[in-house]
Parts: structure tokens; sequence; C-alpha cells
């Protein structure tokens, strides 16, 4: 299994302090999103006011609510991250560059509202200076968080971390820049004049008198270093991605952590290609779309809550976005085409059939099959149950059923670990795995009509209604042909056991013959042809030999009767079962009072017609817990019943005697007891009531049952 990563030392000690002020930290973040939130709505109604009113170009001031809704998508995850994390430092600089967007959404609603909406209110000056030379420092906020991102620290390395110092020394040297110089050069360097209204502000309080000549170049250099600085937090995840594929402790939620950042700059890609498509006021709140899944991507990873769901979430955003862009792109060609041929009734009748019967089905076939490529087999169920059934036909046992089962649920889900566990009919349990265990896991019980017989484990726990339903129809199939194929061996070995039993009881029947009653008639043979030449010379002696004679064929009688009562007791055919079990309880009693009946509802009802070897078995059963009774049980009385019900015969020997221990295991008696209730599909329970005693229950079934017992 994999093992946790060990937490880094500002988490643990944030997670420490936090402890103790557990309901305080949650009212300074309530109190510091209610904050945030008032901030972003007070930006939005300035905007509001503010609509309508022309504002030069020159002014460079963008609406501020876009800034403010992408500060709440940072700055809300950030505070909720704190309040988990309060030492982490990606959590700060979330919840930092979220603030600083929403003051500078503010600055910018406030300056174009003074300045064009209400001239001569108080603070545009400072709005403006505020949106104009802090505005850039927005800049150092994402590869600073790239940088620290996710434990908080930059490389480790050497080499990594000096290239990390010097990528965010360069990000800040345009805002620092900016922050000192004059707004005349800012505005030229620019190419685009002031406003007579933003000329007039006071905007250079901190400002260094410089030539163009030495500002200009700064200011290309930095700008050009903006755009160059940002290779290298990319390439330090990249870096960091290789270093944790060592397979070393916390290596793997490590990767986890950073394919989420790789998520959402994916996700990011493909929402910042739609103003493409879209109408123009649209984009501007597409930016807001982006911050918040950026944002929603970091808290996650960082908080390490279902990191492994990006594994699913990482290809079909790929997937989705791809055939989105394609579906456009063909949309956006078919209509152009057809729409220049709608010049004329009978080119526009020929488009619109082109597009019906050639484009519509080739469209969806597209998305079909990026679906099928997103989410596998099972998006095709017909053919995933197909590939099942294959694999079970080609099957040698149940162990190999399993692992086709096992493979096939993989493939069809996507799933990383697989195992299915099934237990036997005697009790043991087969397992088998496909994959390795990674992530969060569910485990599902595996049911053959009605009973649990197994469970199954997934590493997935967001399967959709219809992936259940398709997940419950391949573990049925592979139930039932497992259970078929259990039954095939369990029926393979029963009929070997019968032929053994049978051929022994042959050859004990010829040994019986050969070694018993042939000697035996061979030597009366014998003695009768001795006797018949005695007859006339020896009388008395023939006589004799005739006398003992008599006597050795009474035996070899005695002993047809026991080698026909080892077959079946005569008593059954002369008496019935009732009478026969009569017959032995009575060669018992004496020191031990028998009773036949009482014990069972409808046990001194006449019993129905038996099949032979149900009697038999029922015969045997009622003699063995007798003859258990008399030797072990110290028993005063033993109680006898026999019944029919359910198309069941219920055989039940109770007795009064002293039970049995529990350090004492199973006899031969015992097996013995179970084995012949097993041969006719039945069962045999003996257990020691709490009144006392020993009760022998035994159920065997009239019909011929479906299936075996425990399959």
């Amino acid at each position: 299994m994999r093992k946790a990563e060990t937490a880094p030392a500002p988490e643990a000690a944030g997670a420490a302090s936090a402890g103790g002020g557990r309901l305080p930290a949650a009212a300074a973040a309530v109190a510091a999103v209610a904050a945030l939130l008032a901030l972003a709505a007070g930006t939005v109604l300035l905007d509001v006011l503010a609509r309508g009113t022309r504002v030069p170009a020159g002014a460079e001031l963008d609406p501020g609510w876009t800034s403010a809704l992408a500060g709440l998508a940072q700055a809300v995850p950030g505070v909720l991250l704190l309040r988990r994390l309060p030492r982490h430092p990606v959590a700060w600089v979330l919840t930092g560059s979220g603030v600083m967007w929403l003051l500078n959404g503010a600055a910018a609603a406030w300056a174009a509202y003074a300045v064009y909406v209400e001239p001569g209110l108080p603070g545009a000056s400072v709005a403006y200076w505020f949106y104009l030379r802090l505005g850039a420092a927005l800049l150092l906020q994402l590869p600073l968080l790239i940088l620290l991102f996710p434990d908080g620290r930059l490389p480790g390395a050497p080499l990594w971390r000096r290239l990390s110092i010097a990528s965010l020394a360069l990000t800040a040297a345009l805002p620092a820049l900016r922050l000192v110089a004059p707004v005349s050069v800012l505005s030229r360097h620019g190419g685009v004049p002031l406003p007579p209204e933003i000329a007039r502000l006071a905007l250079d309080p901190v400002a260094l008198t410089l030539p163009y000549v030495v500002w200009e170049p700064l200011l290309t250099a930095a700008s050009a270093a903006v755009v160059v600085s940002l290779v290298v937090p990319f390439a330090v995840t990249v870096h960091r991605y290789r270093a944790a594929a060592s397979g070393g402790p916390g290596d793997a939620d490590r990767r986890a952590q950073i394919r989420w950042l790789t998520w959402a700059a994916l996700a990011d890609m493909f929402v910042l290609l739609l103003p493409l498509v879209l109408p123009p006021d649209v984009p501007a709140f597409l930016l807001t779309v982006a911050v918040a899944l950026t944002s929603f991507a970091v808290v996650v990873a960082v908080a390490k809550h279902r990191l492994y769901d990006v594994d699913r979430l990482l290809p079909a955003t790929f997937g989705y976005g791809v055939t989105a862009v394609l579906v456009v792109v063909v949309d956006a060609a078919v209509f152009t085409a057809a729409a220049g041929a709608v010049d004329e009734r009978q080119a526009a009748l020929a488009a619109i059939a082109v597009v019906t019967l050639v484009y519509l089905p080739a469209r969806t076939w597209l998305v079909r099959t990026v679906r099928r490529l997103l989410r596998g087999p099972r998006e095709d169920p017909y053919a995933t149950v197909s590939t099942l059934a294959e694999r079970l036909e080609l099957a040698a046992g149940p162990d190999e059923q399993l692992v086709a089962l096992a493979r096939t649920l993989a493939e069809a889900f996507r799933l990383s670990y697989v195992r299915v566990e099934i237990e036997r009919p005697d009790g043991t349990c087969s397992a088998v795995e496909h994959g390795v265990a990674r992530g969060p896991s569910v485990s599902l019980p595996v049911a053959y009509r009605g009973e649990q017989v197994g469970r199954l484990v997934l590493c997935r726990t967001d399967l959709t209604q219809r992936d259940q339903r398709l997940l419950g129809d391949l573990v049925r199939q592979a139930a039932a042909a497992a259970r078929a194929t259990e039954m095939s061996a369990g029926l393979q070995r029963i009929r070997a056991t019968m032929v053994v039993a049978r051929e022994e009881e042959r050859r004990r029947l010829r040994r019986d013959l050969h070694d018993g009653l042939g000697p035996s008639l061979g030597a009366v043979a014998l003695r009768i042809e001795t006797a018949r030449n005695l007859s006339r010379t020896a009388p008395e002696q023939a006589d004799a030999i005739l006398a003992r004679t008599a006597e050795e064929v009474s035996a070899v009688v005695a002993e047809v009767r026991q080698i026909v009562h080892d077959l079946r007791p005569p008593a059954i055919d002369e008496l019935g079962l009732r009478g026969a079990v009569e017959q032995q309880a009575g060669r018992f009693r004496g020191g031990l009072t028998v009773a036949l009946g009482g014990v069972l509802t409808g046990d001194d009802e006449p019993l129905p017609a038996l099949p032979a070897a149900v009697e038999v078995a029922a015969y045997r059963i009622v003699s063995e817990a007798l003859a258990n009774v008399a030797r072990h049980a110290h028993a005063a009385r033993c109680e006898i019943g026999l019944a029919v019900r359910d198309g069941m015969l219920d055989v039940v020997v109770r007795d009064d005697g002293v039970g049995i221990g529990e350090d004492v295991t199973a006899g031969v008696g015992m097996l013995s007891l179970r084995e012949r209730a097993a041969e006719v599909g039945g069962d045999c329970v003996v257990t020691c009531p709490e009144d006392g005693g020993t009760l022998v229950r035994a159920r065997l079934p009239l019909a011929e049952k479906r299936e075996f017992t425990g399959v």
C-alpha cells in the first residue's frame, strides 16, 4: 500500500497551532470572506453606476468587476486553505494574490467613477496611482505560486533554487520600475498620451527624475524579462515531477499534486480559447473562470483532498476540450461553406441536405469516438460484455475466470487497481489482483442468487449510475460463470468419488464373498460329500458331520444377512423407516430411555414414501447418533423425531447428557453424520442447547436439488 507523505514542517506546525483555536479561526475566516465579498460588491456597484460613461482609451482603465471577481476566485479559496493550513506559504500567496486583484479592481472602479462620473470626489489620485503603479505587481504572483507549489518551499537543488530566485527578480523588475517611473515616461513608453483628466492627478509622489533615454531601455528590458522569467517556474515544475518519479515516500502524492496544476493549465487553455467563438462581452468573465479553476486545483493539491481524482479528470478534460474545439471548428467551416451557397434556393436546399445527411452523422461519430477514447470500452456496454464472455469461455478454471473478470473491469472502467475475492464452497477464499493500488478504494459485494459470495475492491469512487449498472451486469455474469465452473468441478469430484466408492464397495463385496462365503460354502460341500460316503458304513459319524455342517450353513446365512444389512437395512423395507428406527432404538434401551416422537411438529404422523437413499441416510444418522449418546453422553433420556416439512425430511436426535466440550474436536462419528447428509444433498448440524445435552439435526431433501450445498 502507498504510504502517506510526511507533512512539511510549516503545515505540521500550523495544524498543531490551529487545534486549540478552532472557533476563533473559523470566525476570522468568515469575517475575512465577508470583507472580501463586500469589497467585490462595492467594485461591481461602482461599475454599474459608471455604466454608459465614456472613459477614454488613453486612461487604460479596465472594468473593475473583472479584477474583483478574479480576486474573489483566489482570495476565498485562499482563506479556506489558510483555515486548514494557517502557516502554509502557498495559502498566503493565494490569499494575497486575491486581495491584490480585489484592490486593483476597486482602485480601477473608483478612479473611473471619481474622475468621469462624479469629478472632484476624494481619492481619485490615490486610486489611479495604485492601479497604475501596483497593478503590475500582479505579474509576480503567478510565478511565485508555481515556484512554491506544492509544499511552500523553493526547489532544494542549488541550481534550481538560484534560477528560481533569478526568475522572481526578473519578474519583479517591471513592477519596481513602474513604481518609481514618472507618469510621463510610462505614457510615452506605452505610446498613448494620458487624457487631461488623468494628467491633472497627482501621480508622481515618489518618481525618480531620469532622462527618457535611461528609462526606455530599462522598461523595455523589464517587459521582456517578464516573459522570459515565466519559463523557469514551468521548468521547475517539470523538474519536480521527474524527481518525484523515483518512487520514494510521498512521491506518488507529489506527482498527483503536480498533475492537478497541469490540469488547471490545460483547462485554462481551453477556457481562454473560447473568446475566438464567443461574443465580445463574454471573454472578460472567462478570466474569472480560468483563475477560479487554477485556485481550485491549488487548494485540492495542497490540502491533498481526493488527489487521485485528477487521474480521470486530466484525460477527460483534454479529450472533451479537443472535441469541443474540433466541433466548433468543423461547425464554423461547414456553416460558413453552406452560408456561401444560400444565394440560390437550390444551393441552399443542397447545403441543408449535405449538413443533415453527411455532417451530422460524422459529428455524432466524432463525439462518440472521443467519448470511447476517454471512457474506455464501457462506452460500448455490449462490446464489454461480449469481451468478458469470450474471455470467460477461454478460461480453463475458476481462478483464470477471476483473472479475466479483473482484467476486463480494469480495461472497461480505466481502473488502476482491481481485486476480486470469491469464497469457495469448501470455505476457502480465492483472490486475484490486477494493477497497483493507488488512491482511495471502494469495496463492493459480489452476490449470486441473493447470497454474498465475495467482494470487489476498486480504486475508484465516482462511478456513474450507468457505470454501476454495467459493473453489476459484468460481475453477475462472471459470478454465474464462476459458480457454473465450480459446480462442474464439484460434479466431477463427486462423480470421481462415487466411482471410487462404487469400486471400493465392489472390492469389499468380492473380498467378503471370496474370502468368507466362498471357503465356507466349499467346506460345507466337502462335509456333505464326506457324510454321503460315511452314511452307509458309519451312519453315526456321518450324522455328526451333517450336524456340524448345519451349524456352518447357519453361520454363512448370518454372514449373508450382515452383507445385505450393510447394503440396505432390511428392516427399512419390512417395517418402514419409522419402524426400523424404533427397532434400532430398542437395542439401546436398558440404561437409556429412548423415545420416538414428540420432538418435532408432525413427527407422530405417518411418513410418506421416501427416496431409498434418504431412508438409508436417515437410518444411518439416527443409528450413529444413538451410538454416540450411549458411548459419550452419559444421558438418561434420548428423543428421536422424524417429520416431513417443506419438501425436506427433518431428523432430530436430542439427549439430556453432558453435551460436547469446547475443547473436543470432531471425531469420525461427527464427520460421518455430515457426510451421510451431504451425500443426498442435505446438511447435518450438531449443537449443544443452553438447557444442556446435545442436539443432532439433519435436513434431507426429498427431491433432487438443482445445486449443491454452498454453490
